[in-house]
């Protein structure tokens, strides 16, 4: 009688256990689940539609290209958009005010390092490091001029009432006056008529051909004072900094800015050819370095090696010209192809459901049908509850590779609210790859898919959280602007960039959008290939019963 109590209670125990097992297996099921569709729903049809929207081309003013946190240097020919020339005056910062040099001042070289950006890809035998030049643009040689700039970049805008900073724009403007070349182009310092970036990297050596350091590559001029053919560029840096030595010139920052007014990279085309590049001019190593030697404070000792450092901080403007003439498309109808250019070029305006709110003075507009639709509101608008639940929302852009003449696409384009200058709810909902930004939020704004051959096929931006937002939480419908980007993270905390736009003055641009010069053509919502025709598509799911 105990062994058969003993026995029942240990079937009991096997059947309990059994349960639970089957019950987790069931909640395991469910939470995988992350997406209901008529497959694994009993209660729900999993469901799709496809809603038009209006897109159009905009054509570009003068952007703002003061503060960039990269900047453009060389020449580049699209074969869509033209030749795109970029030049840049910077600012001269040094950490040490009013600097006492010493007794005996020699200056033996001055180095001017601009670092590229780069990627390392295999180390060599003999310990060199293999690069791979990002962000290079072409591979023709062209004219790089560098001069002492006597154009003076202010801080602050002196037409403003309330001390405004001064924005500088692409077309070598401040937006009211221009700035001319004579004024940028002071003193020549360097010149080469075939430049190329260089992917090499940098290998210094001591007089008896030991290395002493190695950096990544870099736009790197150097002069030697033991060199006849410097000597001129020596004199200069001579007279312009170390014999100022106690000057009122370098006393201060303000003196110092007004009296060495900045360093001026212009790039020229040869033949309308030459290579784009990133420069990276606010790495910790982009100066310009005086190596100098002076007394020992000890009468017997050796004279000592120093350095006195410029850094490009401060003021910092990439100008940008075009030989293309941008033009804006329908925005009551949309286009048929929607160009996209970067820095001064062009964008993509979005309007989902016409651009039409539920408050718009109209009886029942297309955005109020698709409220109605999807979710319950009282009769102040206010959201009750949903109907059908969206699952998913999607932008889809189709590239036009037949009017891409077999350039190579921009990786990433870049979607964001217009009225707001400001990403849409689904960036901040994404996860940031701050070591790739290539591979960064690639769940909203998803990477160029191409096919087999290396062809861009499409772009899917995935927009979920805007519509629902639009709505559960009575968001407004604003227009979408739609731009190619060089870095998808920046845009995570940038400031605003501004357009010279005379008829809308709050007009801004996404910054990323500044810092590449890629273009590409899309299909847009008035295209008769209707397979690649722009839609806003939307995933749902409603009730059964």
């Amino acid at each position: 009688m105990k062994k058969k109590k003993i026995a029942l209670r240990n079937l009991a125990f096997m059947l309990l256990l059994t349960s639970i097992f089957i019950a987790c297996d069931k909640d395991f099921a469910t939470i995988e689940s992350d997406i209901v569709t008529n497959d694994n729903a009993t209660n729900f049809d999993g469901l799709s539609r496809e809603y038009d929207v209006i897109a159009y081309s905009k054509a570009l003013d003068p952007v703002q290209t003061n503060a960039l946190p990269i900047n453009l240097l060389g020449v580049y020919n699209d074969p869509i958009y033209g030749v795109t020339t970029a030049s840049v005056v910077s600012q001269l910062r040094s950490n040490l005010i009013d600097p006492d040099f010493g007794e005996g001042v020699v200056l033996d070289s001055v180095v001017i390092r601009i670092p590229y950006f780069s990627t390392a890809i295999e180390t060599t035998e003999e310990g060199e490091t293999i690069y791979e030049l990002d962000s290079v643009f072409g591979d023709s040689p062209m004219k790089l001029s560098v001069y002492e700039s006597n154009y003076f970049l202010r801080d602050f805008d002196p037409t403003s009432s309330i001390n405004d900073s001064q924005v500088y724009y692409s077309n070598q403007t401040t937006g009211t006056s221009p700035i001319s070349d004579a004024l940028l182009e002071g003193t020549l310092l360097y010149q080469e008529d075939n430049f190329l970036p260089d992917n090499r990297q940098i290998i210094l050596k001591n007089e008896d051909g030991e290395i002493t350091g190695r950096s990544v590559p870099s736009f790197r001029v150097s002069w030697r004072a033991d060199v006849a053919a410097d000597a001129d560029e020596i004199e200069y840096w001579e007279q312009k900094i170390i014999e100022k030595s106690g000057s009122p010139e370098l006393s201060n920052i303000n003196n110092f800015n007004d009296y060495f007014r900045g360093i001026y990279f212009k790039a020229e085309a040869d033949d309308d050819t030459g290579t784009l590049s990133l420069l990276n001019f606010a790495s910790t190593n982009a100066n310009i370095t005086l190596h100098y030697t002076r007394n020992n404070t000890l009468s017997t000792g050796d004279p000592v090696q120093s350095t006195f450092v410029l850094n490009f901080t401060g003021n910092r403007v990439n100008f940008l010209s075009n030989d293309h003439m941008f033009s804006d498309g329908d925005e009551n109808q949309g286009d048929e192809r929607l160009f996209l250019k970067g820095g001064e070029g062009s964008m993509a305006v979005i309007k989902l459901f016409d651009g039409e709110n539920t408050d718009d003075d109209i009886l029942f507009n297309s955005f109020e049908y698709f409220k109605n639709e999807f979710v319950e509101v009282d009769d102040d608008g206010k959201f009750i509850k949903s109907k059908k639940l969206i699952n998913e929302a999607n932008l889809v852009f189709y590239v036009d590779q037949s009017s891409l003449a077999g350039i190579t696409e921009p990786e990433r384009i870049y979607l964001y609210d217009m009225k707001n200058n400001s990403p849409l709810i689904d960036y901040f909902f994404d996860t940031a790859n701050t070591i790739s930004p290539i591979n960064s939020r690639t769940g909203h704004l998803g990477r160029l898919q191409r096919d087999d051959d290396g062809n861009g096929v499409r772009y899917k931006i995935r927009i979920t959280e805007h519509i629902n937002n639009m709505l559960i939480r009575d968001s407004t419908n604003v227009e979408l602007g739609l731009v190619v980007s060089g870095n998808i993270n920046l845009e995570s905390n940038s400031q605003d960039f501004d357009v010279l736009n005379p008829d809308d003055p709050n007009d801004k641009i996404p910054v990323s959008s500044i810092i590449t010069q890629r273009g590409t053509v899309l299909y847009g919502n008035n295209t008769l290939e209707e397979e690649k025709k722009l839609y806003l598509e939307i995933f749902y799911t409603e009730p059964n019963n």
